[in-house]
């Protein structure tokens, strides 16, 4: 359905029935205005879209050596250290290739000789599996059960602590808390699904890391970093030190063109001016304590929905676990939720399927900061309306 110029798929626009499949036809009233709720990648707003294929389309088919995108890559970096308010001496760096690309790189040229992993959801168990690379010292590997989150605890010997400030696969947020370790221990904070979304403060991190896909309302390809002046001068120790890095992973590559507002290899442009566009927007409309206010507002009403359900129940137990940006609602065993999903999907309400490893009855739900609250409130009718026609 056009909008904005942009053609996009909306609630309403019929995607043909899958043969043999359940489905329920839902009102038109009831349809969110936009259907897309998926964890990632997430919703672009249209405006943007359509921002991208008007003045931005100048930038395609240019060089990223050039003034004009230089002149984005520095203005991201200022607005992105603006959103975070950045403390003196905290740098925002960039590099190609996603979160997982960060990941193999933090194993190079961030962690000294031993890390301490919090694992509570697939993305965390992640990082640790990059942080056994035979050239460090056995990660020091702490899980709790999906659902439910962990603490790092201070262990002598260990020089980075590493844990997801939002873990997309489960829809745990946990607080950032600098951990009092050895001196010069480094907080590490995968941000992936938190950044942008989730008010913190940066002064009890080292590094906040992460991709712009999520609430950043942008593409994938390139990974950005927060990093403070201890990060810097690990960073440039361990570049110093002869340790073996790949030039593609090499934090001191990124520390380096970042400075000159540019990456190592050819950025993906549209991102670039995808996050440029969202960061106006989020800037414009109070910060990350407005984009905070809003997820919360979002994720809420989802809550609420799931306590008071006969057939719901929110996944994560723990009020205080639950993330205001991944919403994973359980269902009990009268409900399909698969059903529930392709059925939506067919009504042009796409992306609410579970993360796939969890193997759970549910759905998952972004509230990520570009989807309407009032979007999250019509999906609720939908997925009400649904249940009660696939029950008959």
């Amino acid at each position: 359905m056009p909008t904005g110029g942009v053609t996009r798929l909306a609630a309403g626009d019929r995607i043909p029935r899958i043969e043999g499949m359940a489905h329920v036809a839902l009102p038109r009233e009831i349809l969110p205005a936009d259907g897309r709720f998926g964890c990632g990648p997430s919703k672009v707003r249209d405006e943007h879209l359509a921002a991208l294929v008007g003045p931005g389309s100048a930038l395609m088919g240019t060089s990223h050596r050039q003034s004009p995108v230089k002149s984005l890559v520095g203005q991201v970096r200022v607005q992105l250290s603006d959103l975070f308010r950045a403390p003196s001496g905290y740098e925002i760096i960039v590099g190609n290739g996603g979160s997982t690309a960060f990941w193999d790189a933090a194993a190079f040229g961030l962690i000294e000789k031993r890390s301490q992993n919090l694992v509570f959801g697939e993305f965390g168990g992640k990082f640790a599996a990059a942080a056994a690379a035979p050239w460090l010292e056995a990660p020091d590997v702490r899980s709790s059960a999906p659902g439910t989150s962990i603490a790092a605890e201070a262990v002598e010997g260990v020089d980075v602590y590493a844990w997801p400030h939002n873990e997309t696969s489960t829809g745990v947020a946990t607080a950032i808390q600098r951990v009092e370790g050895d001196e010069g221990a480094l907080t590490v904070i995968d941000a992936t699904s938190a950044a942008g979304g989730i008010n913190f403060s940066l002064h009890q991190a080292d590094v906040y890391y992460f991709a712009p896909q999520k609430n950043l309302g942008s593409d994938g390809g390139l990974w950005f970093a927060a990093v403070s002046p201890a990060a810097i001068e690990r960073i440039e120790r361990i570049a110093a030190s002869g340790r073996y890095i790949p030039e593609f992973l090499s934090l001191k590559n990124a520390l380096d063109n970042s400075r000159l507002n540019q990456t190592l290899n050819t950025p993906a442009l549209s991102t670039l001016f995808l996050l440029d566009k969202q960061l106006e927007w989020i800037t414009a409309n109070g910060g990350l304590q407005w984009a905070d206010g809003r997820t919360r507002e979002s994720s809420s009403a989802l809550y609420a929905w799931a306590e008071a359900s006969s057939f719901a129940t929110p996944f994560v137990a723990d009020p205080a676990d639950r993330s205001p940006v991944v919403v994973t609602i359980d269902f009990d065993e009268s409900v399909d939720a698969a059903a529930v999903a392709k059925s939506l999907r067919s009504n042009g309400i796409v992306d609410t399927e579970p993360y796939r490893k969890l193997g759970r009855n549910q759905l998952r739900i972004a509230t990520f900061v570009s989807v309407e609250p009032d979007d999250v409130r019509q999906l609720i009718r939908c997925i009400d309306y649904t249940v009660d026609g696939l029950r008959g």
